[in-house]
């Protein structure tokens, strides 16, 4: 067996520092969750209990953790289905040209290179001048929108690129009408790119912080709930907090995940 070149240590040395520094805080938000009662936000740990987790449940001195969990779920549910929904029916317009097209695609995707804080701002200032109440369910839906719409439209844009359109005209051929041929052809065969797009709206939506912070209204989501206990809460707490929601953020990926295993297994059965 032939020495490996130096060159392959380093670059093992450089992705094991490339995972710690991308884990490392995930991991020691973690373990400081753990602390005693009377334990602190740094280490030494004081004790080793599931003091502060079961304190997550209880009445909080500040803050609204829970309903802004449920608000975050369910514009995270929200942004997920408009996402689909709109990418995927763009992405089925756009296998053909038409006028504008070009303009419309490069100023979907626009909104990628402009500063998250600005487009906060500015969503906020139309729904302020037009009347409307800056609400999480509705400016901050559409703001969250300018996030996930681009990521969803480029995999969709990128799936119909190479979907072989004979699979349409041999359903055709066998008498199928447009909507037969997109529910029972094109949709079971982009069906795993679909859920990648659900993933990743739900994902981002979940998450997102700066387009949310000017458009959420008087009612907090998840990540501006935590934000604001960062500047007034001193207890573990708020770890725990963090490590359930990191949990939560697995779980769901596995759920993704684990819906793509059975479509695959679906798949499996009727080509056998």
């Amino acid at each position: 067996m032939e020495p490996r070149p130096r060159s392959f240590y380093a670059l093992t040395a450089f992705f094991i520092l490339f995972v710690v520094f991308l884990y490392g805080p995930t991991i020691t938000i973690g373990i400081l969750s753990f602390q005693g009662p009377q334990g602190g936000l740094t280490f030494p740990m004081n004790g080793v209990s599931t003091y502060w987790f079961h304190n997550l449940f209880q009445q909080q001195a500040v803050g609204d953790i829970w309903g802004a969990f449920r608000r975050s779920f369910a514009l995270g549910l929200m942004v997920m289905i408009a996402t689909v929904v709109i990418s995927v029916m763009a992405g089925l317009a756009f296998r053909k040209r038409f006028t504008g097209s070009g303009a419309l695609f490069y100023l979907t995707i626009a909104s990628l290179v402009i500063p998250s804080i600005l487009v906060s701002l500015g969503v906020g200032l139309i729904f302020n001048q037009i009347g409307a109440k800056v609400h999480w369910s509705t400016s901050g839906f559409g703001a969250q929108l300018t996030w996930t719409l681009p990521f969803g439209l480029l995999i969709m844009f990128a799936v119909f690129n190479r979907f072989d359109k004979r699979f349409e005209e041999a359903a055709r051929d066998q008498g199928a009408t447009p909507w037969q041929t997109i529910r029972h052809v094109v949709l079971p065969i982009i069906a795993p790119s679909v859920v990648g797009v659900a993933l990743f709206g739900f994902s981002l939506s979940y998450d997102e912080f700066a387009r949310t912070l000017l458009t959420a209204g008087s009612h907090n989501t998840l990540p501006l709930e935590i934000f604001g206990m960062t500047t007034n809460v001193t207890k573990p707490v708020i770890f725990a907090l963090g490590t359930l929601t990191t949990v939560f953020s697995f779980a769901i990926i596995l759920a993704f995940l684990g819906t793509l295993w059975v479509l695959g297994k679906r798949r499996a059965r009727r080509a056998g």
